[in-house]
């Protein structure tokens, strides 16, 4: 089976403010080893990134103001991940900005099989978030 690692960055936090995706990046595995196929673009999001956000990617104004709109790579990406396992780290969120982008478009959800990785983290270590980072350092 293929799966694809999926991430996304953004304007900031929240899909009811208006935020939107400003680069989505795939690869492919193929029963979780990687392959040579891979999804990557920046986007335009037509509004200002937050500060927080910026802080976190680094993405400016200016540069994102150059990128394609989501419009533009929303076949592509579609087909990418089309009948694959998705996994992703915090899928809540990445999957709440997609499908707002996809609900712009006038298309329908992402329905894929998705694991997510927050998920398999708390499981595994349970108890606050500080304790998954101090496992990490």
């Amino acid at each position: 089976m293929k799966e694809i690692v999926l991430d996304t960055e953004t304007t900031g936090i929240s899909v009811k403010e208006g935020h939107r995706v400003v680069e989505i990046g795939c690869l492919e595995l193929d029963n979780l080893v990687p392959t040579q196929n891979k999804f990557h673009c920046y986007l335009n999001p037509e509004r200002k990134v937050s500060e927080k956000a910026f802080e976190v990617h680094g993405y400016t104004d200016e540069f994102l103001s150059k990128q394609k709109k989501f419009s533009e790579i929303i076949d592509q990406f579609l087909e990418f991940i089309r009948g694959k396992k998705l996994i992703i780290h915090n899928a809540e969120f990445d999957l709440s900005h997609l499908n707002n982008e996809l609900k712009i478009l006038g298309k329908t959800k992402i329905n894929n099989e998705i694991v997510d990785t927050l998920i398999l983290a708390r499981d595994k270590f349970p108890g606050s978030p500080s304790n998954l980072d101090a496992l990490c350092k």
